[in-house]
């Protein structure tokens, strides 16, 4: 195996995100932060036992879907590239993946996080001596450029990440990626499915998320010198039916000041006011059908979990002329007609 780590991030680019998101978020109406900053090296771990919750379907959801149906995504698209956006550390699903690709040369995770890649990259080199990986230090929400690989090349972008990208953000991070594949390559995408307000309301509404959520506040005083009492918000999780999507806001318990010293900024904040941390948009499949086409992508096929409301899709290049798509339930083999749409 060979383990190669290109860096498409410069080494300060990190913390000057972060001074330019906070600026523009803490100083505009409402008030927001990128979801990326709650993920440091606690907030990943706070998500990872976020993930192992009961009132949080999303993961065991996918995984399940990964156990059905790995080896039917890689009859598919036998790929010989396999690239993971967002790979982090690389996990049970990546290991799902790669085992139901048989001609597969090449593994590319895609990350922000180098430890995080180079701790994948040993554990396959480990594990799997003949694969070649080349880890790409980089956003995947900006415009990529990837290493040369063997084709067919499967992308993958799981976990409903995709949710947390606003409309606007989704349509370009979705042409980005049409933009990344030649005929023969596929995207697989993952997304977190429309349900009862109820359900989706209570996989963001415990302490555990609430710990993850202030843990932003952390980040900022850490990194910014800021002075942010946890203490002095409370996290609250909405459903926002309109857009479909639920959101996850830090609420002020009272009328107080904060400063920034690395930014020379004091943000005041009223009794009662939010500053939106996340949002985690659902889907329905005419939706996703939608927002694929959109970007030049044709929906093939898509594989639900009727119990838990996730679905995986599988899209290729739009070809002119040609618009197919097979539709498929994880467990029943129900038509497309009986999918949330």
């Amino acid at each position: 195996m060979t383990f190669r780590l290109t860096r498409a991030l410069p080494p300060d680019d990190t913390a000057a995100a972060l001074r330019a998101d906070v600026l523009h978020g803490l100083t505009r109406t409402p008030k927001t932060l990128p979801p990326k900053w709650l993920y440091d090296a606690h907030g990943s771990e706070l998500f990872e036992q976020i993930t192992q919750l009961p009132t949080y379907p999303v993961w065991r959801a996918e995984l399940g879907l990964l156990r059905l149906h790995a080896r039917d995504i890689g009859e598919q698209t036998k790929a010989r590239s396999l690239i993971e956006l967002g790979s982090g550390s690389s996990s049970e699903k990546t290991r799902l993946l790669l085992d139901a690709l048989p001609g597969l040369h090449t593994y590319v995770p895609v990350d922000v996080s180098e430890s995080a890649l180079r701790q994948a990259g040993q554990t396959l080199l480990i594990e799997r001596p003949a694969l070649s990986v080349h880890a790409l230090i980089a956003d995947f929400t900006a415009a990529l450029t990837l290493p040369q690989t063997p084709g067919p090349r499967l992308v993958a972008f799981l976990g409903s990440t995709i949710g947390n990208l606003l409309p606007a953000e989704r349509a370009t991070f979705l042409t980005s990626v049409r933009a990344l594949l030649a005929p023969g390559d596929a995207l697989l995408l993952g997304t977190d499915l429309v349900k009862d307000e109820s359900v989706l309301v209570a996989a963001y509404d415990d302490a555990l998320t609430a710990k993850f959520d202030k843990n932003v506040l952390a980040v900022i005083n850490r990194e910014l010198g800021a002075d942010f009492d946890p203490d002095a918000f409370a996290h609250v999780a909405l459903w926002d039916a309109g857009h479909e999507w639920i959101e996850m806001r830090l609420r002020s318990l009272t009328e107080q000041t904060v400063k920034i010293p690395a930014l020379g900024l004091a943000v005041d904040f009223a009794d009662g006011e939010d500053l939106r941390t996340e949002i985690s948009a659902k889907f329905r499949v005419q939706g996703v059908r939608r927002e694929l086409a959109a970007a030049g992508l044709t929906l093939e096929h898509v594989w639900t979990s009727p119990g838990q409301g996730y679905g995986l899709a599988l899209a290729a290049p739009s070809r002119a002329g040609t618009r197919t798509e097979h539709a498929t339930s994880g467990s029943t083999g129900l038509q497309a007609k009986g999918l949330p749409s």
